[in-house]
């Protein structure tokens, strides 16, 4: 027999062509399904990580650090009480002592968080170290005022000059020093949920498309290699390959979704979860150390007037009413405008924003009646009025604070919850949609290969 070489140039025969054919566009659907897939997991990894950094590590944190603040404030509270009550109420100023050592303990807890979220950033380590310097002057310089008090015996009302001094020295140093950095400090560990969701809103959509981009290639590939198969064949479609193409498109819809929702949940868990519960925190904190002033008013009758601005500001920083005085604020109040802005104003909305919102004003109304009795010189009823009433409605409208901080603590965690359970299902269903799309278009291929053999 004589063997017939082919010519240079030559065309392969039909049976070296076809299967070389079969195998490009094989390759190409199989490098196409590895892209769609490598998408699905840049997305759902990038998606993961800011629900933990938001929902698990930093966003948590920062809140608590946001506590230090409070802590501090009420521990500065607590202790112009405890002056103005002198040798008249023995058991309001064991509470109020025992609630300074409270909030201590619960500034120590934040202010190791805080450390622990600092990481390795030398400026936040250094914040941390000279508010813990700073709170150890405070406590000695607190000490030395509730010392002196004791010795003095005095009655309700006004300590002695040398207790006011003491405790001047101590309150310029709460306010001048350690609130001020407490309140920078929660605003740069803040700074990292706030570069994490910014980062993620704009990787997760743009991975998104891509996930689109990769899972209409991949599914035109796969009905590219069904219809060379059909044709090459004549046969009519591969069942293995259609399968192949329907759950491709099952797992391109379902990815898409699920970082659609982690989307959504990273937008809802940032704004209407962490960014409410931070705001109602820094409300909190304001109000206790407002309502602190309401103490230092009455016991530095010097420094009156300081204190009653420095409660207008705080007061006007909470829930913004324009006013030039302290009467006229309570006038604004209390009289039921409802044009404000400050910190509180987008957060009392619905029923338990009106209950926080009427809490305010009963409380604004408290401090009408105890400022009279100061100034006309009554001041064992203006201590009992501060220590009756006036922490009477101060306490439901920080209550009316907690419980609107808590539905939005629930929404935050509801909604990081939700994107996780998403992500969960998804990574729980790829690799099995991944073996499954391999085995098929394996069977799909396979048998039309094996023709040529």
């Amino acid at each position: 027999m004589t063997l017939v070489q082919a010519r240079p140039g030559t065309p392969l025969p039909v049976e070296r062509g076809v299967p070389g054919r079969i195998r490009v566009i094989s390759g190409i659907t199989v490098a196409s399904l590895a892209l769609l897939f490598a998408a699905l997991a840049v997305g759902s990894s990038a998606a993961r990580d800011g629900l933990q950094v938001i929902g698990r590590d930093a966003g948590p944190q920062v809140v608590a650090t946001a506590g230090l603040y409070l802590a501090l404030s009420d521990m500065d509270a607590q202790v112009a009480n405890v002056l103005v009550m002198g040798d008249g109420y023995p058991r309001e100023r064991e509470a109020a002592v025992t609630r300074y050592e409270q909030q201590r303990s619960v500034a120590n807890q934040a202010l190791l968080k805080a450390f622990e979220l600092s990481g390795d950033n030398p400026a936040e380590r250094r914040t941390v170290q000279s508010v813990l310097d700073a709170l150890g002057r405070y406590e000695r310089l607190a000490g030395q005022a509730l010392l002196l008090d004791e010795r003095s015996g005095h009655a309700p009302g006004p300590p002695p000059g040398e207790v006011v001094r003491a405790y001047r020295d101590a309150t310029d140093l709460m306010r001048q020093v350690l609130l001020p950095q407490a309140y920078n400090l929660t605003l740069e560990n803040g700074t990292i949920v706030r570069r994490t969701y910014d980062e993620k809103a704009f990787t997760v959509p743009l991975v998104r498309d891509a996930v689109v981009v990769a899972g209409v290639i991949a599914i035109g590939c796969l009905i590219w290699l069904q219809i060379f198969l059909a044709r090459r064949f004549r046969r009519i479609l591969g069942p293995a390959l259609m399968a192949a193409t329907v759950i491709t498109a099952v797992a391109l819809v379902s990815g898409v979704s699920v970082l659609g929702q982690d989307l959504r949940a990273l937008r809802t868990a940032k704004s209407d979860g962490f960014d409410s519960v931070l705001t109602l925190a820094k409300a909190r904190a304001i109000s206790n150390s407002m309502q602190g002033d309401q103490s230092r008013y009455l016991l530095d009758e010097e420094r009156a007037d300081t204190y009653e601005h420095t409660y207008l500001d705080k007061s006007m920083s909470v829930i913004y009413f324009e006013a030039g005085n302290l009467d006229t604020y309570h006038r604004k109040v209390t009289t039921g405008a409802k044009d404000f802005l400050g910190l509180l104003g987008p957060e009392l909305v619905g029923k338990q924003g009106n209950d926080a919102l009427e809490a305010y004003r009963d409380f604004q109304a408290a401090d009408v009646k105890f400022r009279r009795l100061v100034l006309g010189g009554q001041a064992n009823e203006a201590v009992a009025e501060r220590l009756g009433p006036v922490t009477t409605t101060f306490t439901a409208y920080d209550e009316a604070l907690l419980e609107l901080a808590e539905t939005h603590q629930g929404v935050f965690k509801r909604a990081i919850d939700r994107g996780e359970g998403a992500l969960n299902t998804l990574w729980l269903l790829l690799p099995f949609a991944i073996g499954a799309i391999g085995l098929l278009v394996i069977a799909g291929v396979w048998p039309r290969l094996k023709e040529y053999r």
